[in-house]
């Protein structure tokens, strides 16, 4: 894609717009840049950019903006109805989110992840399993290193986690491999309805051709709907068993193509729950289709720790064990949690409501939880969701949250923080979240 000459306008200067608009000013592009905050508190992002030739506008939205924009580059946590975009699309401007704009300069093929939860495992299971077959692999996305910076360097592949945000501005954005784990609700504060979430997801799908593949959890029944309206190659996993495809039974993980099957032990495996094996059976489809051999594959899955702040077991105290979940920023993921332990637990709660329903908790709640603790914005909601169910307590914050649980915790219990919610309301992400925690358990 030649832009040199272009006037770009990028929308928001997180760490996706930085790398936006380095990019952009590298290609030659007369870049501006737009964001609501003050200038003052761009200082940081704006010393990053330092010495490109970039024009800045902050606190403001202004429409005069848009004149003589040829392109708009949104960072994805823009939503779709933000007023420079919607005039853009009324103006017939061009507007590309940043995984589109970078596969229209990146040469290699792609792997891309979607899913509601799983999605930072699954990819880089398979970032792992690619580089143990000798291939230069970029592995990136949503996980935390933008596409865009990619585009500069020579790989054999890249491996992408994609979440709902980066698929709403794409046109062109093609995966070889892509991959949809599952749909639960989640960012019903940013989507209309929960059909409008899924559609989103869908669209990982939209312009791959017959020699892509297109990789689905069979076990979604919505995901597996979707089989007949995408034109890739279908390749599916989930637990029951198949003549093509991937599936798990209590010991191994099976893929068969053709006449052909392969089998993975799981009895070395270091990642634990259901949720797990869902993610390990998507990651091992994937390497397949990517031609990566049998036994690269077993020894990935054997080495594989797991990633910091998704279930992560943080320390045993007095036979209390202590996880740290604080990626479950979703309903989905803390049912998902839940059922990889058949111990008490009590479960750590709160943060900020995403406007998804509570009610798919009700089972493990009843069976799993003996005590919830609930903490933050939402945790008068969820205590009229899911107190009932329970023995509940309320308190302030994390710190508290995690001195009440360990008052009350017996030996034998699991200690789980498992939000189902964001993090912006005392903390900057769930990775500061999962830090606290970690820190105060490991003070008790």
């Amino acid at each position: 894609m030649d832009l040199s000459g272009k006037t770009v306008l990028v929308v928001g200067l997180g760490r996706t717009g930085q790398e936006c608009a380095r990019f952009l000013a590298h290609q030659g592009a007369k870049v501006r840049v737009n964001d609501l905050r003050s200038a003052a508190d761009l200082a940081l992002e704006m010393g990053a950019l330092a010495g490109l030739p970039i024009e800045y506008c902050s606190a403001g939205e202004p429409a005069s903006w848009l004149a003589g924009i040829d392109v708009v580059v949104p960072s994805p946590g823009v939503p779709r109805d933000n007023a420079l975009l919607q005039q853009a699309v009324a103006r017939h401007i061009p507007v590309l989110g940043e995984i589109e704009l970078a596969y229209r300069s990146f040469r290699a093929p792609l792997v891309a992840v979607t899913g509601t939860n799983g999605k930072s495992t699954t990819t880089t299971l398979i970032g792992e399993m690619m580089k143990a077959g000798g291939h230069r692999v970029f592995v990136g996305g949503n996980l935390g290193v933008p596409f865009i910076s990619a585009v500069s360097n020579d790989w054999d592949w890249a491996v992408l986690e994609i979440s709902s945000f980066q698929l709403e501005w794409i046109e062109q954005f093609r995966p070889r491999i892509a991959v949809l784990l599952n749909v639960t609700e989640d960012h019903l504060d940013r989507y209309v309805s929960f059909a409008d979430y899924r559609a989103t997801k869908e669209r990982i799908f939209e312009v791959q051709g017959g020699e892509d593949v297109a990789i689905l959890n069979r076990d979604d029944p919505w995901i597996w709907a979707m089989r007949n309206r995408i034109k890739g190659r279908i390749v599916s996993f989930g637990f029951t068993e198949v003549t093509e495809g991937v599936f798990a039974t209590a010991g191994e993980i099976i893929w068969r193509a053709g006449a052909g099957e392969e089998r993975f032990a799981l009895d070395e495996v270091k990642i634990q729950g259901v949720h797990n094996v869902e993610n390990m059976m998507a990651a091992v489809a994937a390497a397949k289709c990517a031609g990566v051999p049998c036994e690269l594959i077993q020894t990935t899955l054997n080495r594989f720790p797991g990633l910091e702040h998704r279930l992560e077991f943080v320390r045993n105290k007095d036979g209390v064990r202590y996880y740290n979940d604080s990626k479950g920023t979703n309903v989905g993921a803390v049912v998902k949690s839940l059922a990889s332990f058949n111990e008490p637990v009590i479960l750590l709660a709160g943060g900020v409501d995403k406007g998804g329903d509570y009610a798919p908790l009700n089972e493990e709640i009843k069976q799993k939880v003996r005590r919830l603790v609930l903490f933050g914005a939402a945790k008068e909601v969820i205590a009229h969701a899911l107190g009932g169910l329970t023995e509940t307590v309320i308190v302030d914050d994390l710190q508290a949250a995690v001195r009440e649980a360990a008052a009350h915790a017996h030996a034998g219990d699991v200690v789980l923080l498992s939000p189902g919610c964001s993090s912006f309301d005392q903390f900057s992400n769930y990775a500061e979240r999962g830090k606290v925690f970690k820190s105060l358990v490991q003070k008790l």
